[in-house]
C-alpha cells in the first residue's frame, strides 16, 4: 500500500488555524511548470500567495493540490498548486506555521521571462490577491512580511 502524504493535512489544518484565530493564511510556493500561478509575481522560481476566504474564490484544499480563483491588480485569474510544490503554510500576521521540503529533483526554479528581475524570497513582494469587490492594491513591501517562525 502506498505511503499517504500528511503535507495536505498539515496545510488545511493551519490553514484552519489561521482562519479561526483571525489570521491571514499564506502559502509559499516553489513554481515549476506543473504550478499555474501569474509569472509575472513569481519571484526566483517562488510566489506567496495570500489564500484567505476574502482573497480567494472557490478555494480547494485537498490532497492533490491547491486551487482557487482570485484577482491579481484587478484581473481574475485561475491559481493551481500541486501540495508536492507548497514549502511552506503560515499566518501573515506572526509568521507562525509550517515549512515542508521540496523534493531535490524538483526545486529548479522555474523559467521566468529574462526581463524580470529575480528576487530572493525574503525580500520577494507577496502576490496579494484581491477581493472581486476591491479595487486592486499595488504590491505591499517586502518589509512588512514576517518571517517563518517553528511552532512546537
Amino acid at each position: 500500500m502506498a505511503e499517504v502524504s500528511t503535507k495536505p493535512y498539515l496545510v488545511r489544518a493551519i490553514f484552519d488555524w489561521c482562519t479561526d484565530a483571525g489570521f491571514t493564511p499564506y502559502v509559499a510556493v516553489a513554481v515549476d511548470e506543473t504550478v499555474r500561478v501569474p509569472a509575472e509575481f513569481v519571484n526566483n522560481g517562488e510566489i506567496v500567495l495570500n489564500i484567505s476566504a476574502l482573497a480567494t474564490s472557490r478555494l480547494q484544499l485537498d490532497h492533490e493540490a491547491i486551487s482557487f480563483q482570485a484577482r491579481f491588480g484587478g484581473v481574475p485569474r485561475e491559481v493551481y498548486v500541486p501540495m508536492a510544490r507548497v514549502i511552506a503554510v503560515y499566518a501573515r500576521e506572526n509568521g507562525q506555521g509550517m515549512a515542508f521540503e521540496v523534493p531535490r529533483a524538483m526545486t529548479a526554479p522555474a523559467p521566468v521571462q529574462p526581463a524580470v528581475p529575480l528576487v530572493p524570497l525574503a525580500t520577494a513582494p507577496v502576490a496579494e490577491a484581491t477581493s472581486p469587490s476591491e479595487p486592486p492594491e499595488p504590491p505591499k513591501p517586502s518589509a512588512d512580511r514576517p518571517k517563518l517562525t517553528r511552532v512546537k
